[in-house]
């Protein structure tokens, strides 16, 4: 059960943690996704967007009944409108527990799985496993114009969504930028990632775009929270029809994250970057 005290800052992050190789549950730290979507204006019982959080396990493993390990990827589905996210070292901690604990078959594993996450998200959480064969992990590239090439000067790296312009003409474009970084919002450590941005309606100026995007270099906040607040800026200043906002981050300590918001599409591609 999820307690209303949970906040970042009392999660383990920055702290020493001892790594526990049996399962355990109660690992897992719930953090109320209202709070940061309170200073966007966005209330759980009217998104403005349908959307999930995909999170990319690279590290899973237990053991079977004879004592011999099994690996797996894990991609885990955590839909927008769960009233909870989790805290990514207490994910970590958690799948960690399942190293040295004996399961009768991966799908008893996957139905743990999903019954803990969904507990600690407040919703229902779907996962799959991958063999580390799959031609699934390959790599694959963004979709759409890649906007890093152009030839800007940036003087700030405050967060300015004020620099957001269109210029009038309806367009319908795909646009990406592999120059999103981002801070932890409890340890300031890097987030690197990359971002697709899917749009009907006036034109948005690439180059201020791009000067946005930038801006959130010394921004602290987890990836959910950053992704929600590029859709609402840009449904804010730039006013499209149709909004797909869609992160890849780079991973680490074994799992990436990648949020995924729209207001008129619940399908994307999920094939993972060279930087994942």
């Amino acid at each position: 059960m999820t307690e209303k005290t949970n906040t970042a800052e009392k999660s383990l992050l920055g702290q020493s943690t001892h790594y526990c190789n049996q399962y355990d549950p109660s690992l897992l730290f719930p953090i109320p996704r209202q709070e940061k979507r309170d200073e966007l204006g966005i209330r759980l019982d009217n998104l403005p967007f349908d959307g999930l959080d995909i999170w990319t396990a690279y590290e899973v493993s237990w053991l079977n009944p004879k004592g011999k390990p099994v690996v797996m990827v894990a991609d885990f589905s955590f839909p927008a409108d769960c009233p909870n996210l989790i805290e990514s070292k207490s994910f970590k901690l958690y799948l960690n527990s399942f190293n040295g604990t004996k399961f009768s078959s991966p799908e008893a594993v996957l139905s743990l799985m999903e019954a803990d996450l969904s507990a600690a998200a407040g919703g229902d959480v779907f996962a799959e496993f991958r063999s580390v064969n799959d031609e699934e992990t390959l790599i694959g590239h963004l979709p759409g114009e890649c906007l890093d090439e152009l030839d800007i000067r940036v003087d700030s790296y405050a967060l300015t969504p004020e620099v957001l312009t269109t210029d009038g003409s309806f367009v319908s474009e795909t646009l990406n930028s592999h120059l999103l970084k981002s801070n932890c919002l409890v340890t300031g450590q890097p987030d690197w990632g990359s971002v697709v941005i899917r749009y009907e309606g006036p034109k948005i100026n690439h180059e201020n775009l791009l000067k946005y995007l930038i801006s959130f270099r010394e921004h602290n906040e987890f990836h959910e929270q950053c992704v929600e607040r590029i859709f609402t800026d840009l449904m804010s200043h730039c006013n499209p029809i149709k909004l797909t906002v869609y992160a890849r981050y780079v991973r680490r300590g074994g799992l990436d994250i990648n949020p995924y918001r729209s207001n008129f599409e619940d399908e994307f591609d999920i094939s993972r970057t060279v930087r994942q």
